[in-house]
């Protein structure tokens, strides 16, 4: 049995480790990878990259779905507690040999440089370079926390996209245009969307004047997040979703007359990163199951929705005027939001 390890820091995790881990495997009878981890490290590295810092879970995480149907490959975790300028080798090396258990025959990396420190820390070990001059895959983690994975978007495998995705969502009341300008936008960046899961409902029920009780907006919350979760594992960079759990809790208040604790809880756990705002500056259109078109209603409505906004300290865009002003003004953000960070 021979016995092998490649390990890293897989922030982020991309298709040159995955062809380093899966060309490893082919190598020995059993190999380790190895998550070598400490928050203090990472964070240093992240800060003043465009990499948000990644917890070793997360990053563990992608690992166990990389390697879940490769039987000969076990995935380890080593933390220690260094910053990068006070990282000691030997300390780690002694956490990973440990950790094995077992004679090492190799030790496999990218890295030309690394030869002397292996050679000193696994005398027993081979060092094997798996494509050092990335000729095979053509990206490196450096460049992905420089430069933004958006940018090497196809350089990250499928299973890790999720945690990089963009949430875009769109508010407003009745009929200011949110789902028209939620499916447009996924048109041009092609990408999922989410629609509105309170429509969903209602035209299951038949209309939505007089017949809601507190258990439909419950269900509205609940299944509006999993859509969400579902359209984000399909998503490209970006996914934008038709409303949101304050949202509901508008309608809950406007049809039922009752606040209810349970969405103001839900809402505290939504991340999205921009949020446009719809004004009513446009025609009402009658679509069977609105019933707030008269003018002064829409005002009250419309700012009504803003004080629940307000108290959840959302920041966010406004968009008003006609259809294509409002689509020139979510591109503009939505740009800022992938390649300005």
């Amino acid at each position: 049995m021979t016995v092998g390890f490649i390990g890293g820091k897989f922030l982020p995790l991309h298709l040159g480790h995955v062809y380093a881990i899966v060309h490893s495997s082919s190598i020995v009878d059993e190999l380790y990878v190895v998550l070598s981890h400490s928050e203090i490290r990472d964070s240093e590295l992240c800060k003043g990259s465009k990499m948000p810092y990644i917890p070793a879970q997360i990053r563990l995480r992608w690992l166990s779905m990389l390697t879940k149907d490769m039987p000969n490959v076990k995935v380890i975790s080593i933390e220690d507690d260094q910053d990068n300028d006070h990282y000691i080798w030997r300390e780690g090396a002694l956490l990973i040999k440990r950790e094995i258990g077992k004679p090492i025959d190799y030790v496999f990396s990218s890295e030309v440089e690394y030869n002397d420190i292996f050679n000193e820390l696994y005398p027993e070990s081979k060092h094997v370079l798996i494509d050092p001059n990335r000729t095979h895959v053509t990206i490196s983690a450096t460049a992905l926390r420089t430069e933004g994975v958006f940018r090497h978007w196809e350089f990250i495998p499928d299973f890790v996209k999720p945690f990089f995705i963009k949430k875009v969502v769109v508010v407003g009341t009745e009929s200011c245009g949110k789902s028209t300008l939620t499916k447009n936008l996924a048109k041009i960046y092609n990408t999922t969307y989410v629609s509105e899961y309170g429509r969903i409902v209602c035209e299951e029920l038949g209309g939505c004047d007089g017949i809601m009780v507190k258990e439909d907006y419950h269900k509205i919350a609940y299944g509006h997040k999993l859509e969400e979760y579902k359209a984000i594992e399909k998503a490209n960079k970006l996914i934008f979703i038709d409303t949101e759990a304050i949202v509901t809790q508008f309608y809950s208040n406007l049809y039922n007359n009752e606040h209810q604790t349970l969405l103001d809880e839900i809402a505290k756990l939504q991340d999205y990163d921009l949020w446009f705002y719809l004004e009513t500056d446009v025609k009402w259109v009658n679509d069977g199951l609105r019933v707030h078109g008269n003018d002064a209603k829409r005002v009250h409505n419309n700012q009504h929705l803003k004080t629940l906004l307000n108290k959840h300290n959302i920041d966010y865009k406004i968009l008003s005027g006609d259809y294509a002003n409002r689509l020139n003004g979510a591109i503009g953000y939505i740009e800022e939001l992938l390649f300005d960070d």
